[in-house]
């Protein structure tokens, strides 16, 4: 585990939540796990969000921006929020990151 000074309030605001579906699921064989990101934060940020509150050593960080769907409402139409996510991929050997389990 990571130790408390490494950890920084803003880690906390850089990763949102894990992104749980079938295809992160199936990317989660191959040592990566996906997760909702802040829009502003930046792949370097990221990786230190993740290192630190996770204790794992990253290997890379792929991001992308899923544009929010128009929709109606009552007849009102509205747009969902954009979505940012980050997958993010371990260095070989570690252990695979438990998502069922809280951060430190």
């Amino acid at each position: 585990m990571a130790n408390k000074q490494e950890i920084d309030a803003r880690h906390y605001d850089v990763i949102l939540a894990p992104h749980i579906t079938e295809k992160a699921t199936l990317l989660s064989e191959h040592n990566a796990t996906v997760f909702k990101v802040s829009g502003d934060a930046t792949k370097p940020q990221i990786k230190a969000a993740v290192e630190a509150l996770f204790g794992r050593k990253v290997k890379s960080v792929n991001t992308l921006v899923t544009k929010g769907k128009s929709k109606r409402w009552k007849g009102k139409a509205y747009t969902r929020s954009d979505v940012k996510k980050a997958v993010v991929t371990l260095v070989e050997g570690q252990d695979p990151i438990d998502i069922t389990e809280g951060v430190s």
